[in-house]
């Protein structure tokens, strides 16, 4: 009896240090391409999802974030070279696409058809990693005059410019291929050259602040793990690449 008791007693006190293991109390500041995914590979952690300029600019500001994870690098170079948070390491890509409504009323095929009048088409504002991403495609094509004429709103995340679309409030927006999955049937997906591709990295960080260092820092390691970097592969990001 005594020994099933303790068997019994060893089993609950595992069960009960796994369940320590499995819930964070890290809070995350994650870019908003990162929504869908981010709550699949730490289901107890908690997410703050928004541009991440606005993350950003809330840590400077003393907001209570133990991570931050940015749609791309500079903005987390910057947070730790002002000592806001840690080295960042790249922790996955991604690649811009245009999208139109799935009906496409505006018989859009191209990025160079952007350039027609009357195209109403809505980007991120250039602060958003997206926007400047969005920005870089433009130049590369040689297209930012002709097309920045047909801009009609500028969005504070991708999101917004990705919802804008998918209702029928614009004729056509550049958002990550991710996000575009995201709304199966509701948008067209068309593709952007290759070669106009901005470089898309994503840089993760702990928070100097942060109140919870340990869980910060067990969510980065999960986040460059195996399991996470399947995850994110499946929602449709790009395998991170290392430095050699």
């Amino acid at each position: 009896m005594r020994f099933a008791l303790a068997i019994l007693a060893a089993a609950v006190l595992a069960g009960t240090a796994a369940a320590q293991v499995e819930t964070s109390r890290a809070t995350v500041f994650a870019a908003a391409s990162l929504t869908d995914a981010f709550p699949k590979i730490a289901p107890h952690a908690r997410f703050s999802f928004a541009g991440s300029n606005a993350l950003a600019a809330q840590i400077r500001q003393g907001a209570p974030a133990d991570v931050f994870a940015s749609a791309n690098t500079a903005l987390p170079e910057a947070l730790h070279a002002d000592g806001f948070c840690s080295k960042p390491v790249v922790f996955t890509r991604n690649t811009l696409v245009l999208i139109v409504p799935s009906s496409n009323p505006a018989d859009i095929h191209s990025v160079y058809d952007l350039r027609r009048k009357g195209i109403k088409l809505v980007i991120a504002d250039k602060g958003v990693p997206v926007g400047s991403y969005t920005l870089q495609v433009l130049k590369n094509m040689n297209l930012s005059d002709a097309v920045q004429r047909n801009v009609v709103s500028e969005e504070t995340d991708v999101r917004e410019v990705l919802s804008k679309v998918a209702l029928g409030e614009a004729d056509a927006g550049l958002v990550y291929s991710t996000d575009a999955r995201s709304v199966p049937g509701r948008v067209r997906t068309i593709k952007v050259p290759a070669w106009a591709q901005p470089k898309v990295q994503y840089g993760v960080c702990v928070v100097t602040a942060s109140t919870h260092k340990s869980d910060a820092q067990a969510f980065v390691k999960r986040l460059l793990g195996t399991t996470a970097q399947k995850k994110l592969i499946a929602a449709g990001f790009l395998p991170r690449v290392k430095k050699k």
